[in-house]
């Protein structure tokens, strides 16, 4: 009876599903991924930790706690430093123990953590040895995994590049993949946004070959590697959109230090910083989107104006 491996749909799904499914599915591993996020993961998730755990780990216990008694293990990956003198998020390098002292199902984990010399391919050779395949198999799978996720990032660069051809409205959603596709973070923005016909982009859509240069005008030395992404897309695409939307999830404290160096030295172009929490009402973020709407029309308006003149 085939293997199945339980893929929270949270954190970093968003940045490695296509990398995971794939890999899993090379070697002939099911995967069953839980369902978008509602209120209810939420409420469930909130119960699993802290108060002061952000919102997007609350989320992820909720989606953890959706997939328990229907798979085999559950993936949970423990990600430290992905590059040489960076690191990530201290949630990211927890995570697994954090899940593993909360739920008692069998968990599914790989390690990466360059400066200990342990990249991401060494890990699914481990991760695939723990499920019975070998090297051979496993090597093979991820090569194949890794294949198919570039050709993906490739077909959604491509995409965005003749979304920005387009005459319309067009606002740059950033923040880290997690809160700009969860359905309850980030959706009711993009949502809303598509429903008053707007273009919508997407900063992770982004070649990460040009991180090096295009994050040094807002920051030279960023620690977290994920914000460096972040900020590089941003001053990339900024002069190519109408405005943009920070998004992000409360308290989160790498995304408050980087968006405040954000709305400091980007100027020039409408921008706001939404920062969704437990308490949010849609309401409220709704008149939010409708004020920066109108701002950015207002705007455009008046720059045709002056242009014509």
């Amino acid at each position: 009876m085939a293997i199945t491996v339980g893929l929270p749909r949270a954190l970093l799904y968003y940045k490695y599903h296509v990398l995971w499914k794939e890999f899993f599915k090379q070697l002939g591993v099911q995967t069953i991924v839980s369902s978008p996020t509602t209120k209810a993961t939420l409420e469930c998730g909130k119960k699993k930790v802290i108060d002061e755990a952000c919102l997007a780990v609350k989320i992820f216990m909720g989606h953890v706690a959706s997939l328990v008694g229907k798979c085999d293990y559950i993936l949970v990956p423990r990600l430290v430093c992905v590059k040489k003198k960076e690191k990530l998020c201290t949630n990211f390098s927890g995570l697994y123990d954090l899940t593993k002292n909360i739920f008692s199902t069998p968990i599914l984990h790989y390690n990466v953590d360059v400066e200990q010399k342990e990249n991401e391919f060494s890990a699914f050779l481990k991760m695939g040895s723990t499920l019975g395949f070998s090297l051979k198999q496993s090597a093979q799978a991820y090569f194949n995994a890794k294949r198919m996720e570039e050709e993906k990032k490739e077909d959604q660069l491509d995409y965005q590049h003749l979304l920005l051809r387009q005459k319309n409205l067009k606002i740059l959603l950033v923040g880290h993949p997690y809160n700009l596709y969860d359905k309850l973070i980030g959706g009711e923005i993009s949502d809303y946004l598509k429903k008053e016909k707007i273009t919508v982009l997407y900063s992770d859509r982004y070649d990460l070959n040009q991180v090096p240069i295009d994050c040094v005008p807002i920051s030279k030395d960023m620690y977290w590697t994920y914000n460096k992404e972040i900020i590089a897309s941003l001053w990339h695409y900024r002069k190519q959109v109408d405005g943009i939307i920070l998004i992000s999830s409360f308290p989160c404290g790498p995304d408050s230090l980087s968006n405040e160096m954000i709305l400091r030295k980007v100027k020039g172009i409408p921008m706001i910083s939404i920062i969704r929490d437990e308490l949010n009402s849609t309401t409220g973020l709704i008149t939010r989107l409708e004020s920066f709407i109108d701002l950015i029309k207002e705007r455009k308006y008046a720059y045709g104006i002056e242009r014509s003149r």
